[in-house]
């Protein structure tokens, strides 16, 4: 591995995702990891920098099993994800909660139903099929929705709500999972610059409060470097750099970019 700055994580703390030298290649050839091996420990924030196509999707997707590990180890807990069979997968998936950059709402039905969704892996199928939510599963919705602070739009449409408020909607979905593990794909992609620190500030919020294991890929380095505590650097699929955002310096963002910094880079579009 390229780069310094190894975070050495604290060794009270449980092992929730190990990476072993993971190699994950896509039908066609593309190798979209390569040979990654890193440890993530419960309650951790970690932050994921590097270009588009560097493989920080697929990190993510390798955790829940969402795409096919083609070499190496992924574990997750006690679960060796490209071993796990189906129920397994199921299971684990149902205590991993994810956050997309497009939302991925039912924009058409309220906020409520669409955090309901989060708590289909403990409801019986017939009652979401009828919409005959228990009320333990109404009320885990609605503290998600008081955790984001938008508890008050859970009866309005989501088509209604802002592209913030649609991304708070999705965060409280996952949440309603209660889950162990948190991944944020990307969350604030399309979203203003004020909006986006709101939805870093829930995320961390959250991670602090609840103590969930979280993973956020992220393009914005300022955004990295204000809500992170670690850093990943992937770059064509390899790992580069692994440690603290306080150590991080101007060569370390070359190293991972292949390049030096530039606006587009940033948020804001200032100087880092």
């Amino acid at each position: 591995m390229r780069g310094a700055g190894i975070a050495g994580p604290p060794r009270r703390r449980r092992i929730m995702i190990q990476f072993d030298d993971v190699e994950v290649t896509y039908r066609g050839g593309l190798r979209a990891l390569k040979g990654v091996t890193l440890t993530i420990v419960d309650g951790e924030l970690v932050v994921v920098v590097g270009l588009s196509g560097a493989g920080k999707s697929t990190l993510l997707r390798a955790i829940n099993g969402f795409v096919p590990i083609t070499g190496g180890s992924v574990r997750v807990g006690d679960v060796r994800v490209e071993q796990a069979r189906p129920k397994e997968l199921r299971e684990l998936r149902s205590g991993i909660g994810m956050i997309f950059q497009t939302f991925n709402l039912v924009k058409r039905t309220s906020v409520i139903n669409n955090v309901l969704m989060g708590c289909l892996p403990t409801v019986p199928g017939w009652r979401s099929l009828l919409g005959l939510w228990p009320a333990e599963a109404k009320e885990r919705a609605l503290q998600a929705l008081e955790r984001v602070e938008i508890v008050d739009k859970a009866y309005i449409r989501a088509s209604d709500l802002s592209g913030g408020q649609q991304q708070r909607v999705g965060i409280a979905r996952a949440l309603a999972q209660q889950p162990t593990i948190m991944l944020a794909d990307e969350p604030v992609a399309s979203l203003d610059p004020v909006t986006s620190h709101t939805v870093m500030r829930d995320l961390r919020r959250i991670n602090r409060d609840l103590g969930i294991t979280t993973l956020i890929n992220l393009h914005f380095l300022d955004l990295a470097r204000a809500y992170g505590k670690r850093m990943i650097g992937l770059r064509e699929g390899e790992l580069v750099y692994d440690g603290y955002i306080d150590d991080v310096t101007e060569e370390t963002f070359r190293e991972i970019y292949g390049r030096a910094v530039t606006p587009d880079d940033l948020l804001e579009g200032a100087e880092l």
